[in-house]
C-alpha cells in the first residue's frame, strides 16, 4: 500500500484514478448478539476468591513520641515497633536514628533511645519556635564538647618548637625611599 489509499498497479507506477475497490459492507441483518455465561462464572470465582483472603486489618494512626510526627500503622506493626524501643512507638526516620546510636553507645539500647529523644525535645523546643536560638543552641553543644576533648592539634612550625633558633626573613633594604623618589619626580 502507498500514501493515500494508492495501489501499487503494472510493475511499480500508479495513478491517483485507479483505486483499490473496498469489499461490500455486511447487512446488520444477519448479525446476531450472543450472550456469554463467562463473565457471570468469572464474577462467582473471584467473590468466592475474595472470601479465602485473610482480612486487612485496620489502619490506625500513630504519633512518634520523638518527633510527633503520624503514621498510618496497623495495630501489629505498632506493636512490633514497641516491644523493640522499650514499649514507646517511634517513626522509621527516629528508628535509623536510635540504631546508628546504638552502634555508637556500643549496644545500649536504652540509652540511644534516651538521648535520641532528648535532642529531638530539644529540636522541638528551639528550632521551630526560635530558628536562631537553636542555632546558637547547637554552636554551644559543638564548643562544650570540643572543650571536654582538650585535643588540640600540634603545630608543625618550625617558630612553636622550644629551643630551636627562630628563623626569620632579613630585609635588605626599604622600598619607600623608591616610592618617595617617584612621587617627588611626579610631583616636579
Amino acid at each position: 500500500m502507498t500514501p493515500h489509499g494508492e495501489a501499487i498497479i503494472n510493475g511499480g507506477t500508479h495513478t491517483r484514478t485507479e483505486t483499490l475497490s473496498r469489499p461490500p459492507r455486511l447487512s446488520n441483518d444477519t448479525i446476531h448478539r450472543t450472550i456469554s455465561d463467562n463473565p457471570f462464572e468469572l464474577n462467582k470465582q473471584e467473590i468466592q476468591d475474595l472470601k479465602l483472603l485473610p482480612p486487612i486489618s485496620e489502619v490506625e494512626d500513630a504519633k512518634c513520641e520523638c518527633c510527633d510526627m503520624h503514621e498510618e500503622c496497623t495495630p501489629e506493626s505498632i506493636d512490633r515497633v514497641r516491644s523493640k524501643f522499650s514499649g514507646k512507638w517511634i517513626c522509621g526516620l527516629c528508628a535509623e536514628a536510635v540504631k546508628d546510636e546504638i552502634e555508637k553507645n556500643g549496644g545500649k539500647k536504652d540509652e540511644a533511645l534516651s538521648s535520641h529523644m532528648s535532642a529531638c525535645s530539644r529540636f522541638n523546643k528551639f528550632n521551630r519556635a526560635y530558628p536562631v536560638l537553636f542555632q546558637a543552641e547547637a554552636m554551644r553543644e559543638l564548643l562544650r564538647r570540643s572543650s571536654k576533648r582538650c585535643i588540640r592539634t600540634k603545630s608543625l612550625s618550625p617558630r612553636d618548637k622550644p629551643g630551636q633558633k627562630k628563623a626569620v626573613i632579613a630585609r635588605s633594604s626599604s622600598c619607600i625611599p623608591a616610592i618617595t623618589k617617584e612621587i617627588n619626580d611626579i610631583a616636579s
